[in-house]
């Protein structure tokens, strides 16, 4: 299965992945998901958002069931691991149980959610989002890429019809508890030496737009004290998001950036820039972005929020059985929070129970080519999963 992955929207200049949602890239991570699906004879359901939903069992009839699944999409020059490693594991998860002769006593699926990385349209997780109605339809449907082009007519080009775009509730019964295997983005588990952990929670963590105006002009003629020049003001943005990322205690950063008109010998007219910012506390998040939205408004621009996800506890009587399962009464599973943002926490909010394992990442880079984990933590990933549905579905 990974080798299959492999060569989809791999970049040999960056050595990273560009998959996003609603592009011939997403069309064959897609044909995949339904291949590896239908070699397992699992029917295959989209939902109303688009995503894919492989079943073992009659959740409408038997339900609700237990959920396996993650993403396969990436941002820009991310790496091979984030989100493909949790689908990836799922299917073969079910094949460990199959193999050992087990039948659930629940249906089962493994799930692929599309566009959780938000790179295409700028929200985070809006596969999941959609299904639970934290994305209205509407404005999912305007969304528009740096090209301009819609969401809907995105979705509409690649086959998939963003009439019914909303909450759905159908799909949404047919969940009785969702698990996402991830692999880690952060470094704790390889100072623990230990290959896999329970997720305790999602920190609050959001994205914002903002606009800095300023007036074109020739780079060779125009005197530095006649420039109306927005670059000056992007720059003291992000010095500015550092220094409140510092006085808050998070982390904030500014790493996307489109410049008009974006030539070599010319003053821009305008620069947008994007804004994230996470931490542990939402209120030091929120000041760090007052703070930001102070230095935007001081150069005549202002701030836009695109998302925001509060902070996420997972079932917490769900992960401390989990830990125990994937270690002992006495020396459980490690129990660990994260600042990165999954479909599980969406569904979480929701109400939906969720839980999240971590697989190791022996450096702790993540959304960079370096990502990485070795094959045997992933394969403690698979058996730990296993181990989770087995128990789960009993």
């Amino acid at each position: 299965m990974w080798a299959a992955l492999e060569p989809v929207g791999f970049d040999p200049r960056s050595g990273g992945y560009r998959r996003h949602a609603w592009t011939r890239e997403d069309a064959e991570l897609r044909e995949w998901f339904a291949g590896e699906a239908g070699a397992r004879g699992l029917p295959v359901v989209t939902d109303r958002a688009g995503n894919q939903w492989a079943w073992w069992g009659d959740p409408d009839a038997d339900g609700p069931g237990v959920v396996l699944g993650s993403h396969l999409d990436s941002v820009p020059g991310g790496g091979a691991f984030d989100g493909p490693l949790g689908v990836v594991s799922a299917f073969a998860a079910l094949d460990r149980l199959r193999s050992d002769g087990v039948v659930p006593a629940r249906p089962v699926a493994v799930a692929h959610f599309g566009d959780e990385e938000g790179a295409r349209f700028g929200v985070a997780c809006a596969g999941s989002r959609l299904l639970t109605g934290a994305l209205d339809g509407d404005r999912a449907r305007a969304l528009r890429d740096a090209d301009g082009v819609p969401m809907a007519d995105a979705m509409t080009r690649a086959g998939h019809d963003p009439a019914h775009l909303g909450r759905d509730d159908e799909t949404l019964r047919r969940i009785g508890t969702y698990v996402e295997l991830h692999v880690e983005q952060g470094r704790a588990l390889a100072d623990l030496d230990r290959p896999v952990a329970v997720g305790a929670g999602i920190r609050p963590h959001g994205r914002w737009r903002f606009v800095l105006p300023g007036e074109a002009n020739h780079a060779g003629t125009t005197a530095l004290a006649d420039r109306r020049d927005p670059m000056l003001g992007f720059a003291e943005v992000v010095l500015a998001a550092r220094a409140a990322a510092h006085r808050h205690d998070v982390l904030a950063t500014c790493g996307k950036v489109r410049v008009e008109p974006n030539g070599v010998n010319a003053i821009p007219s305008l620069v947008t820039g994007w804004l994230d910012a996470r931490g542990s506390d939402e209120a030091r998040v929120r000041s760090t972005v007052a703070d930001v939205a102070a230095a935007v408004a001081a150069h005549g621009g202002g701030l836009t929020e695109e998302s925001w996800s509060p902070s996420t506890e997972f079932d917490g009587p769900l992960a401390a059985r989990l830990a125990r399962l994937l270690g002992s009464a006495a020396d459980p599973a490690p129990v660990l929070p994260t600042g990165a943002g999954h479909d599980a926490g969406i569904l979480a909010a929701a109400g939906v129970p969720a839980a999240m394992l971590f697989v190791r990442n022996p450096t702790g880079v993540s959304h960079s080519p370096a990502e990485h984990a070795e094959p045997a933590d992933c394969h403690a990933g698979v058996e730990a999963l296993a181990a989770v549905l087995d128990e789960l579905t009993r």
